[in-house]
């Protein structure tokens, strides 16, 4: 009896040891976001651009450079999008369609990469900041990282593409050959 109740307490006191212990699938998901993380994306759980969607989800952002912002767009997997919107490529309908047309250069990126993403990529968003994916992380490491090289084309062949054009200070001009701003 003495050794059923010594047993009862070290399981009592094992079983919130075990219930910190991180799952297979989380233990995936740190080696991914680490990776990537390593190749200079950014990853945040936000709240994606989806309509009734509640909660987080992963989002991996490539940003553009500050002196070369990229243009505003939000493409939207079929499986997540109302008939009503414009069908693009591949499964995918633009939500907020880019003001004026993409380079060829660019479009080519993008649609290879809308038929390369995995099922679970639900959004590809472009702000004037960042180039960003809202997925949920089915793959592994060694996968995805294939993926990334044509995020970095499709952002470089993005990148001074704004909807806006930057706006300088006035009295600034900028001198031939030169990316900064001379008073």
């Amino acid at each position: 009896m003495e050794w059923l109740i010594i047993v009862g307490i070290v399981l009592f006191v094992i079983a919130p040891v075990m219930w910190l212990k991180p799952s297979p699938q989380q233990k995936r998901h740190s080696l991914l976001r680490s990776q990537i993380t390593r190749q200079g994306v950014t990853i945040k759980m936000e709240k994606p651009p989806l309509h009734h969607f509640k909660g987080t989800m992963p989002a991996y952002r490539w940003h553009y450079p500050q002196d070369d912002p990229g243009p505003d767009f939000l493409l939207v997997r079929d499986s997540n999008a109302s008939e009503a919107l414009a069908p693009f490529h591949a499964g995918w309908r633009w939500r907020i369609a880019p003001l004026r047309p993409l380079p060829d250069s660019a479009t080519v990126h993008l649609k290879t990469l809308l038929e390369r993403l995995p099922q679970d990529a639900l959004v590809v968003q472009s702000t004037q900041y960042t180039l960003t994916l809202w997925w949920w992380e089915s793959q592994t490491a060694e996968r995805f990282t294939t993926y990334v090289p044509v995020f970095e084309h499709l952002r470089d062949a993005l990148r001074g593409y704004a909807d806006r054009p930057i706006t300088r200070p006035l009295g600034f001009k900028e001198q031939p050959g030169s990316r900064e701003a001379k008073p």
